[in-house]
């Protein structure tokens, strides 16, 4: 009786096995089709995640493109104006060396010492000219408040109103920064 029993109950697991394993017609359609939805879903997440990657991939390459672009820019503009203070300090010299040549030039005795600062000014400002640096304010040229600074006005009939009538001192410009701008006296 007891296997009579037993062989019963494994017919009965393997009636309710078969079942599941898709024996059931009515049962394979809808796993079928709960398969189907499950895959278009994973489909769907995974399309989403590969856009949403590759969205931060391109958004991350253009920022480490924008990142160079911006050291590049700054190291370029550091290479330009990295002679800037030093070029500021030699400026008084230039001055010294500008009046020594206007007030000499009215003594005969200084005649010959005018000429070794002549050069020395001559030489001294081709060095700093191939640097970038270039000196403003040249008498009968347009005032302009961005190069000239107006010291005072005079009253010269010889050149229009509004043009610089004297340098009183030299301006120089780095590249496109002004360094100093030209002490002027502006005609009336």
């Amino acid at each position: 009786m007891r296997a009579a029993r037993a062989d019963e109950e494994l017919r009965d697991e393997g009636e309710a096995c078969a079942d599941q394993d898709g024996l059931n017609p009515e049962g394979e359609e809808a796993l079928a089709a709960e398969d189907a939805e499950a895959a278009a879903e994973q489909a769907q997440v995974e399309a989403r995640l590969k856009a949403e990657l590759e969205d931060m991939r391109l958004r991350s390459a253009a920022e480490m493109e924008n990142f160079k672009k911006r050291l590049t820019r700054e190291h370029q503009e550091q290479m330009r104006y990295a002679a800037e203070k030093v070029l500021s300090d030699l400026l008084p010299t230039l001055d010294n060396l500008d009046l020594a040549l206007q007030y000499g030039s009215k003594h005969d005795a200084c005649k010959d010492m005018l000429q070794g600062v002549a050069m020395t000014r001559k030489l001294l400002l081709e060095a700093v000219t191939r640097h970038g640096l270039t000196p403003l304010g040249e008498e009968g040229e347009e005032f302009s408040p961005e190069a000239h600074e107006a010291v005072g006005f005079e009253a010269r009939p010889d050149i229009a109103p509004g043009v610089v009538a004297r340098v009183l001192q030299r301006g120089y410009k780095l590249g496109d920064r002004l360094l100093r701008p030209a002490k002027v006296m502006v005609n009336q």
